[in-house]
């Protein structure tokens, strides 16, 4: 049979030479577009199922979200392990498949039986999937920094979170941008337990005033002039005043009850559970890029890099 194959070929060279062509260039050009990682992604299929109980201790988001969707989910198709795990305030489900079944049929097939069972979460709890990545996503980090000092760490979270973040997750083959580090704004109204008391309001009552305070909405339009216009009402809250003056009620003699009456409101950072630290330099503001599933990884990475290139000259300066 050798003998017939080495005959052939000394017969054929043209076609030999052919061959070898072909095959030289077919191992070009996989090796051109092989994908590069520095860690081979050999992880499940799994669907990630994040659901936010705030406030609330782990044994009741155990009872309460954990395991009505850990129960629920254990009749997906193709699943075999459901694990579920409860935190302070939060609830993480991991539906693992299969190796033979394709990631998106997977996210999809979950995501209906999650509609399934939110009727019977808590009110305002909703289930949400997880990103299309995997345990090893995780391919490039960032620290935001100032080099002149003219920014503290909440500015610079407001400008991750509001600017960097969106941009980078339009970039191809990036599934999400997390953010970590510095300060995140907020508005705490304190109330005065004495105060409430005096004017007899329960703390539903100022929360639902809080929350109807800040709406826009339309109401139709008018026509004057052989126009329209459209008509507005313009309420959403733009700082502490804002939230001071929204109306509670009345006094008896007839004046206006509001929030800064019975508390005290004020503009302060976010209860922290960690820090993001460079160098030993201090603290700064971060954030992971996490790239899609299947994609390349140095591709990823490079198209992030180019990204970052055009958004320096749309940073403040520093």
């Amino acid at each position: 049979m050798i003998e017939a194959i080495i005959r052939w070929s000394v017969h054929n060279r043209p076609i030999v030479l052919l061959i070898a062509l072909l095959f030289t260039v077919g191992g070009v050009l996989s090796v051109r577009f092989t994908p590069l990682d520095a860690i081979p992604d050999l992880s499940d299929i799994q669907v990630i199922v994040k659901t936010s109980y705030p406030g609330q201790s782990p044994q009741v988001v155990e009872d309460q979200v954990t395991y009505p969707l850990t129960t629920a989910l254990m009749s997906v198709p193709g699943a075999t392990t459901v694990r579920g795990f409860s935190f302070f305030g939060d609830s993480y489900v991991y539906v693992i498949f299969d190796d033979d079944t394709d990631l998106y049929w997977a996210r999809s097939r979950v995501l209906e039986y999650v509609n399934q069972v939110s009727s019977e979460l808590p009110q305002g709890v909703q289930p949400a999937l997880g990103p299309d990545a995997t345990g090893v996503g995780w391919v490039y980090l960032y620290a935001l920094t100032d080099t002149k000092g003219t920014h503290d760490l909440a500015d610079l979270r407001a400008l991750q979170d509001w600017f960097l973040k969106y941009e980078l997750q339009t970039v191809d083959g990036v599934a999400e941008v997390a953010s970590l580090g510095g300060m995140v704004k907020q508005y705490q109204v304190q109330l005065s337990a004495d105060k409430l008391r005096a004017y007899q309001i329960p703390i539903a009552h100022v929360k639902r005033a809080i929350t109807r305070g800040n709406q826009e909405v339309g109401a139709s339009v008018i026509e004057l002039a052989e126009a329209e216009y459209m008509v507005t009402a313009t309420g959403y809250l733009k700082g502490v005043e804002d939230i001071r003056q929204l109306p509670l009620g009345v006094y008896s003699q007839g004046s206006a009850l509001t929030i800064g009456d019975i508390a005290t409101v004020i503009e302060t950072p976010q209860m922290r559970r960690g820090i993001a630290e460079l160098n030993g330099k201090g603290e700064v503001v971060g954030g992971i890029v996490v790239m899609r599933y299947a994609e390349n990884a140095k591709t990823t990475i490079d198209k992030v890099k180019q990204k970052l290139a055009q958004l320096e000259a749309s940073l403040p300066e520093g």
